[in-house]
């Protein structure tokens, strides 16, 4: 065997073998003396490690566990999948794939990324020239545990022969003076980072910073290089700051669940009380005589956890226990998330039922990895292109893309009835928004949402997907905007929701087009949608639309309306089609068309109303 044939992965997968053979730490100490030699009397081995860092981890660090004992470092699962995303990142970055290389990672607690992160700073401290390295922590306490327990311990375990030639590595900071190199943590604060020129900048507990993000990041900014890494981790804090960079599509979020984290499992203590346990989550209910909506949400979880989810009864029950601990119940959604929405919910807040939301989106997710829905937009062709006179209805098509402002998710269906609920652009960065649903089943089938500066566009792709879907009857919200209404009568749409309106002149009831909301009509389809949310959500389909019920919360006046600086739109276009459900059929369109021809009414499902179809 050559030298060159041994690579940094093959120095790594012999120290794991010999680890699992006893266990020795001292062992474990000669193995990384000699290794520490081999690196530097090999080049190629020290090119590895500068272009990954993590290597080194894995060849030379130990570690205190959580059982207090010095182990090798070697990386867990959530570990491994962050560093895989980093590295393809980094590469990308020299090819020019992409600008930045800012990551967001929301976690459960003591899942090992500050430990990995600081060796990972550590790691290119000790190899790399001019390398400035920095963590920013929550409070002072913290700080101090991060300098000694983990970056300090870590270096000070290290082989002597990888060392360089320190200047000092006290004040929280340590400093090679040979390499001109440096890696420092200080408590989080508006002037940190100033006259410095960081490359590496690590956010811990962001979410609790005392100054804020914003705040924070004034200092910082100026002081990171063009080619710096960022990583804010923490567990969440409600929706603040963090919340608000999770959603702003400018970081690249890394959400990791609990359970992959191997360690968080544990044994029954005996048969009967593993007899008991799984009793209990068999049904995903509580016993008839326990009352409490905290005991009756654990087992409905536990439930969805071993039945959605797939964990084993081991990982579960450390999950009860750990919930069962917590004098707050709630905690264990913050402390121990099964997604990013539960992680950020709003406790206490929210309109819709947020456990049935946040497992109904893991159902989803899980069924769109595997068959994602259809992503497009229509296209069609003018009888006039000058004068966009009418839309030929022969030449609408279906088009593909993925950028496109229509996901459809369940194909349409010949003679079944449709309607289709609209939402104009309103103020700020609102979107204009349609939801369509199959009249016979309640299912929701497709969503557009887009953003335009004028609502032509958006009254286009309504048209189109209207025709689409079998003459959908469609009904848009006139309050902020009547301009989609007057183009759906402009083109000739056959069949617009129709809502009564008294004239002050004529002293007469009289109907007019598109949906009006007011204080009559807004708690009315509000308390629907709450009430379809709790017993049908497997009628809703849209990822949207849950994220921002979610954020639809009672204000301080108690009044229900979407969080500052949120949306609502998908929400309320999915009310509005709701709501005009009663004036399309609940039949298949062919029955309908031969009740009228024989002169028969259909009845409306949701009242005693004879009524007739509008069919043009």
């Amino acid at each position: 065997m050559t030298p060159h044939s041994i690579t940094c992965q093959r120095i790594i997968d012999r120290r794991k073998e010999l680890w699992e053979q006893d266990g020795s730490i001292e062992r474990d100490r000669e193995y990384r003396d000699a290794v520490a030699q081999y690196i530097l009397d090999h080049e190629h081995i020290r090119q590895e490690i500068l272009e990954y860092p993590e290597r080194l981890i894995e060849m030379c660090f130990v570690i205190v566990d959580k059982d207090k004992n010095v182990v090798p470092f070697f990386l867990n699962e959530v570990q491994l999948d962050f560093v895989a995303r980093l590295n393809r990142a980094i590469k990308d970055y020299k090819q020019g794939k992409r600008l930045q290389l800012k990551f967001l990672i929301l976690k459960g607690r003591q899942q090992g990324f500050t430990s990995f992160i600081t060796a990972y700073q550590l790691a290119c401290t000790i190899t790399r020239k001019n390398f400035e390295g920095f963590t920013a922590a929550d409070e002072d306490g913290n700080s101090s545990a991060i300098f000694e327990n983990k970056a300090k311990h870590l270096y000070n375990l290290l082989p002597t022969a990888v060392k360089p030639t320190e200047k000092y590595n006290n004040r929280k900071q340590l400093l090679f003076e040979k390499l001109h190199s440096s890696w420092e943590v200080k408590t989080a604060s508006r002037n940190m980072g100033r006259s410095r020129t960081i490359n590496f900048f690590h956010g811990s507990e962001a979410a609790f910073w005392r100054d804020g993000i914003t705040g924070t990041q004034a200092g910082i900014g100026e002081a990171l290089t063009k080619d710096s890494i960022q990583i804010y981790e923490s567990t969440a804090h409600g929706y603040n700051e963090y919340k608000e960079l999770w959603d702003s599509g400018s970081w690249d979020n890394c959400f990791y669940e609990w359970w992959r984290t191997p360690e968080y499992a544990v044994s029954f203590e005996s048969e009967e009380r593993a007899e008991w346990f799984k009793a209990e989550v068999a049904t995903g209910k509580p016993r008839k005589d326990e009352k409490q909506a905290s005991i009756a949400w654990i087992w409905k979880r536990c439930y969805w956890l071993i039945h959605t989810i797939k964990l084993t009864w081991p990982q579960v029950y450390w999950y009860y226990l750990k919930w069962a601990g917590y004098l707050d119940k709630d905690l264990i959604k913050q402390e121990y998330p099964c997604s990013a929405l539960e992680a950020f919910l709003a406790s206490g807040r929210c309109v819709f039922d947020q456990e049935a939301i946040v497992m109904r989106v893991e159902v989803l997710k899980r069924l769109y990895e595997a068959n994602p829905p259809r992503r497009g937009r229509f296209r069609f062709k003018w009888n006039d292109p000058k004068t966009h006179d009418r839309i030929l209805d022969e030449s609408i098509e279906w088009v593909d893309d993925p950028n496109g402002c229509i996901t459809i998710y369940e194909e349409r269906k010949e003679r079944y009835p449709y309607v289709i609920g609209g939402d104009t652009k309103g103020e700020g960065r609102d979107k204009f928004a349609a939801t369509a649903i199959n009249n016979i089943t309640g299912k929701r089938v497709a969503t557009l949402h887009l953003q335009a500066t004028n609502s032509k566009p958006f009254t286009w792709q309504v048209y189109c997907l209207g025709r689409h879907l079998n003459d959908a009857l469609i009904g848009i919200e006139m309050n902020f905007n009547t301009a989609p209404i007057e183009e759906l009568s402009r083109l000739k749409y056959p069949k617009q929701y129709m809502r009564e309106q008294y004239d002050k002149i004529s002293k007469q009831v009289q109907l007019r087009y598109g949906w009006k909301t007011d204080g009559n009509t807004r708690p009315l389809i509000i308390d629907k949608e709450i009430d379809l949310i709790e017993n049908n959500i497997e009628l809703f389909t849209d990822l949207t639309f849950f994220s921002e019920c979610l954020t639809f919360v009672y204000d301080e006046d108690g009044r229900p309306d979407a969080d500052s600086g949120k949306h609502d739109d998908v929400l309320i276009s999915d009310m509005i089609a709701n709501e005009i459900r009663s004036q399309q059929s609940f039949e298949l369109l062919e029955e309908v068309v031969e009740r009228k021809r024989r002169g028969f009414p259909f009845q409306d499902k949701d009242s005693d109303e004879e009524v007739y179809a509008d069919w043009s």
